[in-house]
C-alpha cells in the first residue's frame, strides 16, 4: 500500500530531477587580452594586457572603481566585445563570439514587459526550439529555485527590483550555461534585498556548480561571495592583485574576519588609486 501511494505521488507531480542543471562550470583562461577605445578626440586604454586563470566551478569577483575595465573584460569574455589582442579560452576552446555556454546578466534585469514571468524565463528556451512542455517545466523549476513560485503569471511592472533580478537569474539558468557573467547585478538594490540575494546566489552556485564571474564596486560584497577577489585599477585598466578568500561559507557581512579581509583589499585599491602611474605587476595573495 505504501509503495502504491508513493507511485501515485510521483505520478501526480513534476519530476524535476532531470531538469536540474546538467552542465557544470567550465574553466576559463584570459591570455594577454587588451582593449583600447578610439574616438575623434581621445584614445582610452581600457585594458592593458590581462592574464587570468579561472577553474571550473570557481566563483571569482572582479572589484574596482568605475573605468577600470572590469565590465569591458566581462563583455569580451561573453563574446559581445572584440579585444584588440590576446585570447579568451573557455573549456580549452577559443571564444569566437557569443554562446549559450556564457550568459551575461546586467544591473538592469532586461526583462520583456509584454511577457509574464513564466514567458520571460521561457524566452531563451523558445529561441533554442525547446518543446513547449519542457520549456514550461524547466521555467517552473528555476523559478522555484529562485523562490518565485506563485509569480509565474505576474508582469514586470508588478515586481520589485529584487524579484526582477531573480527572474533574470532564473532565465539565465534555464538556458543551462556553464559560466554566469554578472555585471553588478545587485548594484541598484537596497541593502536588505542585496543581502538576501547574496545568500540565494551562493545557494544556487553551490547547487549548480557553475563558474561565476561577478563584477562589483563593493568590497564586502566581493569578499562575501568570492573564492577569489581580483582587484582592478584604472587608467589604464589592469589587474593589480588577486586575493584568494579562504573564509568559511556562508559569510556574514558583519563577521570581523570578513571586515578585516575587506579592509586589506580596500587598502590595496587605495594605494593603486594614489599611484596611478606606478607600474604594478599582477600578484596573488
Amino acid at each position: 500500500m505504501v509503495q502504491q501511494l508513493d507511485v501515485q505521488k510521483k505520478a501526480g507531480q513534476a519530476d524535476y530531477s532531470e531538469l536540474r542543471s546538467t552542465t557544470p562550470g567550465i574553466s576559463l583562461r584570459v591570455e594577454n587580452v587588451s582593449k583600447t577605445f578610439v574616438s575623434r578626440d581621445r584614445i582610452v586604454e581600457a585594458l592593458q594586457p590581462v592574464n587570468l586563470d579561472v577553474a571550473s566551478g570557481e566563483f571569482v569577483c572582479f572589484l574596482g572603481p568605475s573605468g577600470c575595465g572590469k565590465s569591458t573584460l566581462l563583455s569580451i569574455i561573453a563574446g559581445l566585445e572584440k579585444s584588440d589582442g590576446g585570447a579568451i579560452i573557455a573549456n580549452e576552446r577559443p571564444v569566437q563570439g557569443p554562446g549559450t555556454d556564457r550568459i551575461l546578466l546586467f544591473q538592469e534585469a532586461a526583462l520583456f514587459p509584454w511577457l509574464d514571468v513564466q514567458g520571460n524565463v521561457e524566452f531563451g528556451l523558445r529561441q533554442k526550439g525547446i518543446p513547449a512542455r519542457e520549456r514550461a517545466e524547466r521555467a517552473r523549476h528555476y523559478l522555484e529555485l529562485v523562490h518565485l513560485k506563485g509569480f509565474e503569471r505576474s508582469y514586470v511592472h508588478q515586481l520589485s527590483g529584487g524579484m526582477r533580478q531573480r527572474v533574470a537569474i532564473a532565465r539565465a539558468l534555464a538556458i543551462d550555461p556553464a559560466i554566469l557573467l554578472m555585471d553588478e547585478p545587485f548594484g541598484a538594490l537596497d541593502a536588505f534585498t542585496r543581502d538576501s540575494l547574496h545568500a540565494e546566489l551562493e545557494s544556487i552556485w553551490a547547487e549548480t556548480h557553475k563558474t561565476i564571474l561577478f563584477v562589483t564596486h563593493n568590497v564586502r560584497e566581493a569578499v562575501a561571495l568570492g573564492d577569489r577577489v581580483v582587484v582592478f585599477a584604472p587608467r589604464p585598466g589592469r589587474i593589480i592583485r588577486d586575493f584568494r578568500i579562504s573564509l568559511p561559507r556562508s559569510r556574514a557581512l558583519e563577521d570581523h574576519r570578513l571586515v578585516d579581509q575587506s579592509a586589506e583589499i580596500l587598502e590595496t585599491l587605495r594605494e593603486a588609486m594614489q599611484n596611478p602611474e606606478q607600474e604594478l605587476v599582477n600578484g596573488s595573495h
